[in-house]
């Protein structure tokens, strides 16, 4: 799931116009991908692994050229709908669809969507490989045992989206964003996000760059 401002009426227009983009094997494997991109049907295993993408695909040899060309094919041909990413650190391949805020409140509560932009601001602006639960409770401002619990049932709520895991390589309990939660914020959400906290309209590019993300667009474009 992202979050975006895109309407859907026009979604199976688009899914029909995929035979323009993709053999008949690589539709396969892409309908294949959206059935097990389904945190709530997969679990914590959504996505495909690599290997067995590349299998349905006939990519044999570790062929990455042909891999990231499948990729790059399906986020051309989807880009107004979906999101294809290949999450390195667990080797999975998953689908992200992009949703309104409207749908992505019906998701996540007003609080784990406020954990979410911590976390993301904490890690992909500020730099940090993890974020520890006790920094997340000082900086809400609550250290209590009934607001720890509270926080701890809206982390959950970002794991069974997949957004978020637990980061075991410290003593204290800590979390780390995943692919998903990495790529889970729109570009347009993230310039009404700033522009709300800062009571000011912003370019693209100043929220881009204010949120890591100026050289990432600048790739995309040239893709």
């Amino acid at each position: 799931m992202t979050t975006n401002d895109l309407p859907f009426d026009n979604t199976l227009m688009m899914m029909n116009s995929l035979k323009g983009y993709l053999t008949t094997d690589e539709e396969l494997a892409f309908m294949q991908l959206l059935f097990s991109s389904s945190a709530s049907i997969k679990g914590a295993n959504y996505g495909l692994a690599k290997k067995d993408l590349e299998k349905l695909l006939g990519i044999k040899n570790g062929d990455d050229d042909a891999f990231h060309s499948f990729i790059n094919r399906l986020n051309a041909a989807l880009s107004r709908y979906f999101r294809v990413i290949y999450d390195d650190r667990r080797d999975r391949v998953i689908v992200m669809m992009h949703v309104t805020a409207k749908h992505a409140k019906s998701t996540l509560s007003s609080e784990a969507l406020a954990i979410m932009l911590y976390l993301f601001y904490h890690q992909e602006v500020l730099g940090h490989e993890f974020t520890l639960l006790h920094q997340i409770l000082v900086d809400f401002g609550h250290e209590s045992l009934n607001a720890n619990r509270k926080l701890k049932n809206n982390i959950d709520q970002l794991k069974k989206i997949g957004a978020v895991t637990d980061y075991e390589s410290v003593s204290e309990e800590a979390y780390m964003l995943t692919a998903i939660g990495v790529h889970m914020f729109s570009e347009s959400f993230l310039r009404r996000t700033t522009e709300f906290a800062q009571e000011t309209q912003l370019s693209k590019e100043e929220v881009m760059k204010f949120f890591n993300r100026y050289n990432l667009h600048i790739e995309e474009e040239n893709e």
